[in-house]
């Protein structure tokens, strides 16, 4: 179902029609290019990037038996899932957060993994089995990020929102948005990045994977 920008475009389209002030985006479903005369102006506050796992019968990864079926429309997780666990079988797993934990609870799937971010911010961290660290699963560029984007001759709401903007997580973000430009990665391609913070220094971690995992 398209690409990134299958999210954001009619957004842009009622920005760059004055039908709009601003856009508020997950920033892990926009476009590392941006239509002529828009920009990201601010950041919020970035809630935590880790993925979590989550299945009523396992309790890691690493212990799903051979012919386990995950449910997952993203390359970056079905990659590293098998890179780890070259047996289980991914299958394509859309939805909103309720459809799919539904799904799991109907025995369609046997576990799935979302972003904790989500989970977070819906209060529906219950279901939860184990939450990944980035040794686990690298998480996309941008998760968990927020993001708020504006017309740039448009000075009187970049003067406000401008206010708004968390300057760690700006770095941060478009660290790892350069980076998957610079590869000219899409929704096509397993591909993971997340930068840091340390001690005044941008500490960037990413990853490139066959489809397959074994790469």
């Amino acid at each position: 179902i398209g690409g990134k920008g299958l999210f954001t475009k009619e957004l842009d389209v009622a920005l760059l029609g004055n039908e709009v002030d601003f856009c508020v985006h997950s920033m892990k479903d926009v476009p590392t290019f941006l239509p002529d005369n828009t920009h990201l102006e601010t950041m919020l506050p970035r809630e935590d990037t880790r993925d979590a796992f989550i299945s009523p019968k396992y309790k890691t990864i690493e212990e799903l038996p051979e012919g386990t079926i995950i449910g997952s429309a993203s390359l970056r997780r079905q990659a590293q899932l098998l890179a780890k666990n070259p047996g289980i079988k991914c299958v394509n797993f859309r939805g909103n957060v309720q459809t799919r934990l539904r799904k799991l609870d109907d025995e369609v799937v046997d576990a799935t993994l979302l972003a904790l971010a989500g989970l977070k911010r819906m209060d529906m961290t219950d279901c939860i089995t184990k939450i990944l660290d980035w040794d686990e699963m690298l998480p996309a560029v941008a998760q968990g990020a927020i993001g708020i984007q504006v017309r740039s001759d448009d000075e009187k709401t970049i003067k406000y929102i401008s206010a708004l903007n968390d300057k760690d997580t700006k770095i941060c973000v478009e660290c790892e948005r350069s980076f998957l430009a610079t590869l000219d990665g899409s929704c096509k391609t397993p591909i993971a990045g997340q930068a840091k913070l340390v001690d005044g220094k941008i500490k960037f971690r990413g990853l490139v994977a066959s489809p397959d995992g074994q790469q």
